[in-house]
């Protein structure tokens, strides 16, 4: 049964169809990052514009690309939230026109349970019982896994999440938009030890998350030597080691306490290459599995989203024909297939 999967949560448009017994069999992405760039950050409005503009072209090109049309088709699945209300509404009528037309079951996916099991597009997917760590946008979450829609969450972001901590940083020392990216690439040239920062509540019990302060941290000090020869990269040395460290930590405690030994890393801080490596060489030192989806699978993408809806409508799982999105969604509130 290929499902059609639609991405729109925020400022990039995805698509793709999901076939669960053939696997990924096309997926397209159109990215927003340059009209953007121009204000420093995503403008919803112009967000929701671009994806009613992008939405209809990059769906004829992925069905093309699959060598499928319209009919071939088994069910369509889109974001449903958390995300942007324009941006999710943009996809859900989109994706629910296109089931009603079409007689075709439809579900709206969870943003988060999307960047969760988008390690199974992979060759070698985890099965659970495992952990996952979610730094994606606004989220920092580490989650119990124990099947899909059987989620427990372990620990959340207080404040600042890792890539809004990420993206904020870059923006106060100046970096093109996005930001996080700009930072890693920076960090790679910088001096390791120079400047030491925190480690966000590393120092008591508990698995949640607190990056707010770390961003002070790295303010003041970036008023204080700017000045000074290549301190702008060792400044963002300094900060990326101190997230990747506290990420690192909180991961290894999750899986010490509930005795696990698989861990997925999703999301888009999942693509920085120092996160990948610490946690690689935990793993073959401590004995855990851990699992990465590819770097284009870590962003936003329609992969995720038609693997989720095709394995919840494989299930019998699908939604009335109501155009409904939720901008916040609790993930342990998501029924268990």
């Amino acid at each position: 049964m290929p499902v059609l999967g639609v991405e729109t949560s925020c400022d990039e448009t995805g698509v793709a169809v999901f076939d669960p017994a053939r696997g990924l069999l096309a997926h397209t992405l159109y990215s927003q990052i340059r009209m953007h760039a121009d204000y420093g950050g995503v403008v919803p409005e112009l967000a929701s514009r671009d994806h009613v503009r992008k939405l209809l072209p990059l769906i004829r090109e992925t069905l093309r690309a699959a060598g499928m049309s319209t009919r071939d088709l088994g069910g369509v699945a889109y974001t449903a939230g958390p995300g942007l209300v324009g941006a999710l509404l943009v996809g859900a009528s989109c994706a629910r026109a296109l089931a009603w037309a079409l007689e075709l079951p439809a579900i709206g996916v969870h943003h988060m349970e999307g960047h969760l099991l988008a390690p199974l597009l992979e060759p070698d997917p985890p099965q659970p019982p495992f952990i996952a760590l979610l730094v994606s946008g606004g989220h920092s979450m580490l989650i119990e896994v124990t099947g899909i829609g059987r989620y427990r969450l372990l620990g959340d972001t207080l404040d600042d999440a890792a890539g809004e901590a990420f993206d904020k940083t870059a923006k106060l020392m100046g970096l093109d938009y996005p930001g996080g990216p700009a930072l890693a690439k920076l960090a790679e040239t910088g001096t390791p030890g120079r400047f030491k920062f925190s480690r966000p509540m590393t120092d008591r019990p508990g698995l949640d998350f607190s990056f707010s302060g770390l961003k002070t941290q790295v303010l003041l000090a970036y008023q204080a030597h700017k000045h000074e020869a290549n301190a702008k990269a060792d400044i963002a040395r300094g900060f990326e080691e101190a997230i990747v460290d506290t990420l690192v930590i909180k991961c290894r405690r999750a899986l010490q306490a509930t005795g696990a030994r698989r861990l997925v890393i999703a999301g888009g801080v999942g693509a920085n290459r120092r996160l990948r490596a610490q946690l690689a060489a935990a793993a073959e030192r401590e004995g855990f599995r851990v699992y990465f989806p590819r770097p284009e699978f870590c962003t936003d993408n329609g992969a995720m989203i038609a693997l989720a809806g095709a394995l919840r409508l494989q299930a019998g799982l699908y939604d009335d024909a109501a155009i409904k999105v939720a901008p916040r969604w609790d993930l342990e509130s998501l029924p268990a297939v």
